[in-house]
């Protein structure tokens, strides 16, 4: 019989989507796994592992990264947004909405990478042209190929924008 020595636990306390959660979780536990398994929030996907995909995007105190990078223990105290939180419960943010009637996403998959790309883009940028925007979203990959329906969501937020509406497509 081999002794195996218990992988070492950390207590991580986070604000998710506006809730403070704490869990436990072995110190090698990516935080998308946390986010998913620990915390049962099942729109942070888990894709390429290594940070390619965009598909496990969060936004971790103000800015989009990439979960599958990061340690779950190195987020304790750290203000999460995830894409269950982009919006208030059975609302779309305007950016939501416009990919939604632009039918920019088809399996779902890409969702988090592609809207938290275009929201801090939109954030930075009062006018951004069709390069700006395609740049925003290269680091997400669509497998469905919705990129084009993506890009005129994205042109249509920032017209709305320009043009005065009420288009606030602030994910914080």
């Amino acid at each position: 019989m081999t002794h195996q020595t218990p992988a070492p636990v950390s207590t991580v306390s986070v604000t998710v989507n506006g809730t403070r959660r704490t869990f436990v979780c072995e110190d090698r536990t990516l935080l998308v796994y946390a986010i998913r398994d620990n915390l049962d929030l099942k729109g942070t996907r888990v894709g390429c592992m290594n940070g390619d995909c965009g598909a496990c995007t969060i936004k971790l105190d103000g800015q989009a990264v990439k979960s599958c990078l990061l340690l779950a223990a190195s987020a304790d105290g750290a203000e999460i947004v995830t894409l269950e939180g982009i919006a208030p419960p059975g609302q779309l943010s305007p950016l939501q909405k416009a990919m939604w009637e632009e039918d920019a996403f088809q399996c779902g998959f890409c969702v988090a990478g592609a809207l938290f790309a275009a929201q801090e883009l939109l954030d930075t940028h009062d006018d951004p042209d069709e390069e700006d925007i395609r740049k925003a979203l290269i680091g997400n990959l669509c497998r469905c190929t919705g990129y084009e329906y993506m890009v005129e969501a994205v042109k249509s937020v920032a017209r709305a924008r320009r043009q005065g509406g009420t288009c606030d497509s602030s994910v914080d």
